[in-house]
């Protein structure tokens, strides 16, 4: 990927889009679902979507095994401060890393906290994944100990919203449950895939609502499901303890057959 001009949007403002696909010997996963998830961000940024040559040219370069693909799309440059520019040029940039999923959290699950930033609430960009990720940085860097694998968000108004970089879902009263995104948050293709797959209600949530269900887990389309085994609050007190068993699996298994995952044994 070559450098980024100082006067590119998306380095200046955030304006732009960004997309990790799950790569397998040269294949992307849930491709459609991506594609479909940049057209609706191009739609509502005023942008025009690349063909779908130049966003697929980079996986000639996908050898054999697991890879991930970083697609960015920018405005480009140009416009004089905030304006858009006269004559709209968007840039994109691409690289390919290769990549290994934790099988040990799939198998004994992670330990989770919840997170004391809250997301703003902006409806228009809800669901997007936009440039603008200051909000997970900030949230991120509230733990440092190697034990916690993710923090939980809460919107401004106390809903449950996602994970820090994962949607989030649960089971209660063996229903299967995941926040609504209508108002902010990232609309994770392998949510839509299981909104698809499964019988998953979307709720608006507060965060108390998890000490109370019989499963917990976080998902991507990079990592497939991890079934949470602990909660912490946001000074790393334990709230909640789950035996990571066969009530996990049935979801689990629905995720990692749409990555080809393997599905695992209780």
């Amino acid at each position: 990927m070559s450098d980024w001009p100082l006067e590119d949007r998306g380095v200046a403002y955030g304006d732009g889009l960004f997309e990790t696909v799950l790569v397998r010997d040269g294949t992307p996963l849930l491709w459609e679902q991506h594609l479909a998830r940049l057209a609706r961000g191009c739609r509502v940024l005023g942008m025009p979507l690349p063909a779908r040559e130049h966003l697929e040219a980079p996986l000639v370069e996908a050898g054999e095994g697991l890879s991930v693909l970083k697609l960015i799309l920018t405005r480009g440059s140009g416009g004089r401060g905030y304006a858009l520019p006269e004559t709209l040029e968007p840039r994109l940039r691409w690289r390919l890393d290769p990549f290994a999923p934790s099988a040990q959290r799939w198998r004994h699950g992670v330990r989770v906290r919840h997170c004391r930033l809250r997301l703003g609430i902006q409806p228009l960009l809800a669901g997007l994944k936009h440039l603008n990720r200051l909000e997970n940085v900030l949230a991120r860097a509230e733990w440092t100990n190697a034990d916690t694998a993710e923090g939980l968000l809460c919107d401004a108004e106390g809903r449950l919203v996602e994970a820090t970089c994962m949607n989030l879902f649960w089971q209660r009263d063996g229903v299967l449950e995941t926040p609504r995104l209508d108002r902010c948050g990232v609309a994770g293709t392998l949510r839509v895939t299981l909104l698809e797959r499964a019988p998953i209600r979307e709720v608006d949530a507060a965060p108390e609502t998890l000490e109370r269900v019989e499963a917990l887990w976080l998902g991507n389309s990079l990592q497939g499901l991890w079934p949470v085994a602990r909660l912490d609050d946001a000074e790393g007190n334990p709230l909640r303890h789950w035996r990571v068993g066969p009530s996990h699996r049935p979801l689990q298994a629905l995720a990692h057959e749409a990555l080809g995952y393997p599905a695992i044994t209780p």
